[in-house]
């Protein structure tokens, strides 16, 4: 009688009964994962007073540099998604981290960009962020690093394609 051995995320996850199927614990795996460390960048930006979505908003508006970008172009670059662009654009600048200006043409066309409290507070993070980052792939070989990047976006692929055939809504 042989034993069959449970996986780490059937152990996380407490689960008695195997999963359906090996797609199905991998699709759990990632989501299990991105909560994990979703939740572990929540707790080290908090020391920071900054949340994830406005972190890379800075980000994305430091990478822009003086050209800076309107409010639909900030949403495309977003990691995740922020349901509500323009709250999270006014609490951003009445903290001092971006401005706004209007376009003397087009007064729909508003470009955001990033100030130089922004600039610091970027700089404070990214040091100690990095060096989390680097600690949590330690060991992790380049070759296995860059086969799960690509299997990541063979699947963010996949997904693409089928929320289009209205398979997997977006």
């Amino acid at each position: 009688m042989a034993s069959s051995k449970k996986s780490s995320l059937a152990l996380a996850l407490k689960q008695n009964r195997p999963f359906v199927s090996l797609q199905q614990e991998a699709f759990l795996s990632i989501l299990r994962t991105a909560s994990d460390l979703s939740h572990a960048s929540d707790k080290f930006l908090r020391e920071f007073d900054i949340t994830q979505q406005q972190y890379n908003v800075l980000r994305i508006l430091q990478g822009a540099a003086a050209e800076g970008l309107c409010r639909n172009e900030i949403s495309a670059r977003m990691v995740a998604a922020a349901p509500d662009m323009s709250r999270l654009l006014d609490r951003m600048e009445k903290s001092g981290w971006i401005t706004r200006e209007q376009d003397e043409k087009d007064r729909r066309q508003v470009s955001t960009f990033i100030t130089d409290s922004g600039k610091e507070l970027l700089a404070t993070i990214e040091r100690p962020l990095h060096g989390k980052i680097h600690r949590l792939f330690d060991g992790i070989s380049s070759t296995d690093l860059k086969m799960l990047l690509d299997v990541l976006a063979q699947i963010r692929s996949r997904r693409s394609e089928l929320s289009k055939k209205d398979i997997y809504p977006a």
